[in-house]
């Protein structure tokens, strides 16, 4: 008799969405939750689970920041519905030109362009 088991890293979306002007880049986004935890699976199903952190994304511009677990799990049994606008770092001046950061070579450059200057690429 032989046994499959291993240990793997697990990410669950959460059931929150939350509507932000972020701080971080100056746009309008969504707030996402995910839990990231470590599991040991025996024949391919998950028995124990171990290492839970919990991470609020801005889906604007993919800034992710981890959040206290007693909050992660607030969120996650339904008891929170709405974050506060400072969980993104502030980073944004409002007037000032935004950072943008080119999906293809990851040249940053600010919003002045329609298209990356180093590949082309639009942004």
């Amino acid at each position: 008799m032989f046994f499959i088991m291993g240990i793997s890293q697990g990410r669950k979306k959460l059931d929150f969405d939350q509507t932000i002007l972020c701080g971080h880049c100056g746009r309008y986004g969504h707030l996402e939750v995910y839990v990231i935890y470590s599991y040991l699976s025996l024949f391919f199903i998950p028995i124990f689970k171990w290492g839970k952190r919990y991470y609020v994304r801005a889906a604007c511009c993919d800034t992710t920041v981890e959040i206290e677990k007693d909050l992660g799990r607030q969120i996650e049994r339904g008891e929170v519905t709405s974050l506060p606008s400072d969980i993104i770092p502030q980073t944004y001046r409002y007037g000032a030109p935004r950072q943008l950061r080119c999906p293809s070579c990851g040249y940053e450059t600010v919003d002045d362009f329609q298209f990356c200057p180093k590949c082309g690429q639009r942004l």
